[in-house]
């Protein structure tokens, strides 16, 4: 059983404060003490905004020595309650977000060094700014931090062609939880020195180590863009489109929206422009980057013309400028809000293989609505495998008129993921929220695997305790 945390009591965060430059501490405000669904509000005894490792060190450090839990704290974007600790013994909230220079850029490598708290629309327009991509892009982009997004294993829209988080990074400096810093933010593209411990601080939602700044891989600009919304058949008419835009290649997102997606932006009255007056049942969003001298309107015209010949696709629009491009990304980015409005009994964030998401949602609507009359909003990044599904109480009832079958609904979504060969988490991680789905779905060996790595690496238990897993 772990040695039970400490309270930081106020004599020592009296003793810590000393050991701390002034201006390191916070309000405890709602801002850090609460997650962007409402589902906890966190506790701490202090809030904490170190402005460099050393001083992070320092802390965790002093915690270590105290056996005073950490909670690591990027944007407070999370959806998995990860940055919130709402029972227990009273922990210490660390903030990055003094943290967040833009180090270094390598235009000619490819490379770009941030601090941990750098937000990630400031790193992409610092790679801009430097004719370089960093592909990562996600709907919190203006407020999500690299060490956060690092810590998660972040996807978001580009997966497709550029990867995870993980894939997207070369080297990370990290504080580990005796606050010893390993200083790796190496360059290399190679580098089989040993045991990838990077890798392993990527995607532990700080639960082994604080990461502090990250080398991020770049990537050349695509000199020509374009995007189109185009009708679909069902899921596998948008799988089989997808395959056909993949071998033509450039396919940088390929997103499936559903018309229960395009009808709740109506019903939460919001002001984006719909491609189409009657929202058909599904659509995909296609986005293309490609070289100077492609074209790609006529890359667009000719996938649909060859998925309209195919039986795959009977309509759409394609972007003939910028803005009309933003107009159409709009349209999927401002689901998630659409659904926010409307009231979500239940959210599950689910990876399928490819050829298993048809089947799974054929299952999964059927069993669902056998329960209960459910609204099912499935959309998201399907040429990654990963849908965001989400289950809405009908047209004029309230949510909590459901509140005692949602467990049960979302246990019947786990239940057939897991049965497709699937993942409850794809890209927003584990948290507080899935404990207990990871041990419920989790490969026994693999779990073994992962508290044997959290009991060397943090013996006391105090990185981000009860994320990922339950303390025993």
């Amino acid at each position: 059983m772990a040695e039970p945390l400490a309270d930081l009591t106020p004599g020592l965060a009296a003793d810590l404060l000393s050991r701390l430059p002034p201006g390191t501490a916070r309000d405890r405000g709602p801002a850090y003490l609460t997650e962007p669904r409402g589902m906890w509000r966190g506790r701490a005894g202090l809030v904490l905004a170190p402005a460099d490792t050393d001083e992070v060190a320092r802390i965790v450090g002093f915690a270590a020595r105290h056996r005073i839990g950490i909670v690591p704290w990027g944007g407070g974007t999370g959806l998995v309650g990860g940055q919130v600790l709402a029972e227990g013994a009273l922990p210490i909230l660390l903030s990055l977000e003094r943290m967040n220079a833009i180090r270094a850029v390598h235009a000619d490598e490819n490379v770009l060094i941030a601090g941990a708290g750098a937000i990630l629309a400031d790193v992409q327009a610092a790679a801009a700014q430097a004719d370089r991509l960093f592909p990562l892009s996600l709907a919190s982009e203006g407020s999500a931090r690299i060490g956060g997004l690092l810590s998660t294993n972040a996807g978001g829209v580009n997966v497709l062609r550029y990867g995870n988080a993980r894939d997207l990074c070369l080297g990370v400096e990290a504080v580990l939880p005796d606050g010893s810093v390993m200083y790796g933010l190496r360059r290399l593209r190679k580098d089989n020195t040993g045991y990838d411990i990077r890798n392993l601080l990527i995607g532990a939602e700080g639960t082994l180590g604080i990461v502090t700044a990250a080398s991020l891989r770049l990537f050349p600009r695509p000199a020509v863009r374009g995007t189109a919304i185009l009708t679909v058949r069902d899921p596998a008419a948008a799988l089989t489109l997808l395959g056909m835009a993949q071998a033509g290649g450039g396919v940088s997102a390929f997103e499936l929206i559903s018309g229960q997606g395009l009808r709740f932006l109506a019903e939460a009255g919001l002001a984006v422009r719909q491609p189409f007056a009657d929202p058909p049942d599904w659509c995909v969003l296609v986005d293309l980057g490609l070289p100077a001298g492609d074209d790609a309107m006529t890359r667009l015209e000719a996938l649909f013309a060859a998925g309209a010949e195919a039986g795959l696709a009977d309509d759409g629009v394609i972007a003939s400028s910028e803005a009309q491009r933003a107009e159409l990304w709009a349209v999927r980015e401002r689901i998630p809000e659409a659904n926010r409005h409307v009231g979500a009994i239940a959210s599950n964030d689910i990876s399928l293989p490819l050829s298993e998401i048809a089947p799974f949602m054929d299952r999964a609507g059927t069993a669902l609505t056998a329960i209960a009359p459910v609204r099912i909003n499935a959309f998201g990044h399907l040429g990654d495998g990963n849908l965001h599904y989400n289950l809405f109480p009908p047209k004029g009832r309230a949510k909590a008129e459901f509140a005692d079958l949602a467990d049960d609904l979302r246990r019947v979504v786990d239940d057939l993921v897991h049965d497709h060969g699937g993942s409850f988490s794809a890209e927003h991680g584990v948290g507080r929220l899935k404990v207990a789905q990871l041990e419920r779905y989790g490969d026994p060996a693999r779990l073994a695997a992962m508290r044997a790595i959290k009991a060397a690496l943090d013996p006391r238990g105090i990185m981000n305790p009860g994320a990922v897993l339950r303390r025993v």
